[in-house]
């Protein structure tokens, strides 16, 4: 049972009731929408009953029998109910991940003007968005929760981290939470920045390489152990970042709860004899291939892995990059993309569960490779239903050795950053979620 605290509204003044939540989890669960979160409500009771889609994502014909979840129950304003399938120990601390926001009444009433001009219920309101240059959002004053001290925020998109980096210098952008590996060369940070203008924190995820499984060039896990085993992790952390990474060991960042070291083994440390070794054997044709966005830094660290595989495994790799995040991603969603792709994780929510079942479960909402392994599903639907947390660690752990031996996904390096920021701001705190804290930050 959830009960909603007194005094919410959107930014339009309407209130926040129990409906805007049943409803905004309806339609996104209802298949025909097409939502990219619908699979986080898969445990919510009648899920197949509002979802039919297929295990590799495909949309049937027929429209599925239901378009509302038989789990979710209004009871008042103030009030509904959920029930699940079955015992699922990782909801409560799920619903903070915004698939489970609510939405408003416009939503529904006129979706394409929704999405011109969003209506949040958050600490800031929507003002205005101008594609590739900013979105700006102003402070709302009858948020009910713990209010920012700052009027707005200008966000500001940058088609070159060195430009973002050279304006925070220049106080010409108060925040960016990502400098680039250039500033890493020589300690240059150290004396472009004082140390009150800049911070490396750690975050909830990793980075890493991963192979388009729908492309059959890929299918045989050998291929994929191989590539592997033939990226000299350390090395390229010590050429790009100056060493101040930690190479991965497994799927699961170090500081979230039911990590677990070395899940990989040896599948994850150079070993270029037995990569060129089981390489050779699959018989693969062609040159390797990797792509990746560079308009986030990318593009260094993914040509120094290209030439590792590429030594190692004695075959041509070449790097084909992609101007921007926007277009990268359509590639994905669109299953246009035939090359090893650059792919990362940041936690939506600090738990082992969420570093797997979205990415590794056939049809997950994040599994864009299209891996599918019946061992690994029974193994989450178990963990999913253990009786205690600890009994589901254990399972989500196997989980995670299953997935790295059949590796559709290449952990490379735990992410870590460095913020900087300009001389205006104060208490300035990056998040786990690679966020500026908003409601902490002054201006002076």
């Amino acid at each position: 049972t959830i009960r909603l605290k007194p005094g919410w509204t959107f930014h339009d003044g309407t209130p926040v009731t129990a409906r805007s939540f049943v409803d905004a989890w309806n339609y996104t669960a209802y298949s025909p929408n097409r939502m990219q979160g619908a699979n986080y409500f898969s445990h919510v009771e009648g899920f197949s009953k509002v979802n039919n889609t297929t295990p590799d994502g495909g949309q049937p014909d027929a429209l599925p029998p239901a378009k509302e979840l038989p789990g979710l129950k209004v009871v008042d304003d103030s009030t509904f109910v959920v029930t699940l399938s079955a015992p699922f120990s990782t909801f409560a601390t799920q619903l903070g991940y915004a698939a489970f926001f609510p939405l408003p009444a416009s939503f529904f009433a006129d979706r394409k003007a929704y999405e011109g001009h969003p209506v949040g219920n958050g600490p800031f309101r929507f003002v205005s968005h101008t594609k590739g240059k900013n979105l700006v959002v102003r402070r709302y004053d009858n948020y009910a929760g713990e209010k920012p001290h700052i009027d707005g925020v200008d966000f500001r998109f940058y088609a070159n981290l060195d430009d973002a980096y050279a304006d925070v210098l220049a106080n010409r952008l108060d925040y960016l939470s990502f400098t680039p590996w250039s500033s890493t060369v020589n300690d240059r940070i150290k004396t472009d920045l004082p140390d009150s203008r800049r911070v490396s924190y750690r975050y909830l995820g990793y980075q890493a390489i991963a192979f388009p499984l729908y492309d059959r060039r890929f299918a045989d896990a050998r291929l994929r152990q191989a590539v592997s085993m033939s990226i000299d992790r350390v090395d390229l952390i010590k050429k790009v970042f100056n060493g101040a990474r930690t190479p991965a060991d497994g799927l699961v960042a170090p500081n979230v709860q039911g990590h677990l070291d070395n899940q990989c083994g040896e599948l994850c440390t150079y070993q270029p004899e037995k990569a060129r070794k089981l390489f050779e054997e699959t018989g693969f044709q062609g040159p390797v291939v990797l792509t990746s966005n560079v308009d986030s830094a990318n593009q260094q660290w993914m040509e120094v892995t290209c030439a590792s595989i590429q030594r190692t495994l004695g075959r041509e790799c070449r790097f084909e990059p992609v101007p921007t995040l926007g277009e990268f991603r359509r590639k994905l969603d669109d299953r246009t993309i035939g090359a090893i792709y650059r792919t990362a994780w940041v936690a939506d929510y600090p738990s082992i569960e969420n570093f797997l079942n979205p990415l590794f479960r056939t049809g997950g909402s994040s599994n864009v490779g299209q891996y599918s392994s019946p061992a690994v599903d029974a193994l989450l639907t178990r963990a999913d239903g253990a009786p205690s947390q600890q009994e589901g660690e254990k399972l989500y752990q196997q989980a995670e050795r299953l997935v790295l031996q059949d590796m559709p996904t290449v952990p490379i390096w735990y992410q870590s950053a460095t913020a900087a920021w300009s001389a205006r701001l104060r208490n300035v705190v990056p998040t786990q979620f690679r966020e500026l804290d908003l409601r902490s930050v002054t201006v002076s």
